[in-house]
């Protein structure tokens, strides 16, 4: 299953080996990702394969949350399904 992760909010070190290092240790493989910083503002996209992911979408979601309030940031995992879907009519 393919997902998109987007991380957004202030800029500080160790955000990029946070959110990889907990995608590695769940078995998530990164199959792109573009990162910048907008006026000020850490933004983050990576294209992700959830196929050998070791927990499922719901509890990984949720590890993600908590990575996100340690960081200070915002981070979104959705399906890949949802982006496709918006742009079929």
């Amino acid at each position: 299953m393919k997902a998109f992760l987007t991380v957004i909010g202030t800029d500080k070190v160790g955000i990029i080996a946070a959110v990889s290092t907990l995608l590695a240790d769940n078995g998530v493989n990164i199959e792109d990702i573009s990162q910048t910083i907008m006026q000020g503002t850490f933004t983050m996209v990576m294209a992700v394969d959830l196929a050998g992911a070791k927990a499922e979408f719901g509890k990984l979601k949720a590890a993600l949350e908590k990575c996100a309030s340690d960081l200070g940031v915002e981070i979104s995992l959705r399906h890949a399904d949802i982006f496709n879907a918006m742009h079929k009519i």
